[in-house]
């Protein structure tokens, strides 16, 4: 009788950790691995001296900012983006060194009024004295995720 009590709370035990394993997966499932994106060109507008605005495929735009300006390294970085013409369920700004792997950095902005996403990021500390970078906003549409690229540079004194 205790062994199958035993066999039964151990399967119930498996069962369990099976289904917080797969819940897990599933909240998680777009942290490291997003939908596939439409990703747009590069354009030449510098997030060091201005916020830039593009055009967005099937209509509407995208207005992304960095400040404050330059654009600091190890240090809060106020991050905005303001859409006319369509509707996200949610913006991300994914940052990547393009000249050095500066690992995983991908904040999620948050809903601060009618097309405006705002939140804070940071660039971290690199042993280059100067360093590409590209902030690629995710913008998660009802049908589809679009990817804008936009490119700046940093220097470390």
């Amino acid at each position: 009788m205790a062994s199958s009590r035993s066999r039964w709370l151990s399967s119930l035990l498996v069962i369990a950790l099976l289904a917080v394993a797969g819940g897990a997966w599933w909240h998680f499932r777009d942290y490291f691995q997003p939908p596939p994106a439409q990703r747009l060109p590069l354009d030449g507008c510098d997030l060091q001296k201005q916020a830039c605005r593009r055009a967005l495929p099937g209509g509407g735009t995208l207005e992304f900012s960095i400040t404050p300006r330059p654009i600091p390294l190890v240090a809060p970085l106020k991050l905005r983006v303001r859409l006319e013409g369509v509707e996200a369920r949610r913006v991300e700004v994914d940052f990547a060194g393009l000249n050095m792997n500066m690992g995983y950095n991908r904040p999620r902005l948050k809903r601060a009024g009618a097309g405006v996403f705002e939140g804070e990021g940071y660039l971290p500390v690199c042993i280059r004295r100067h360093m590409e970078w590209e902030a690629q906003v995710l913008l998660y549409l009802r049908h589809r995720v679009l990817a804008v690229p936009f490119r700046f540079d940093t220097y470390k004194n």
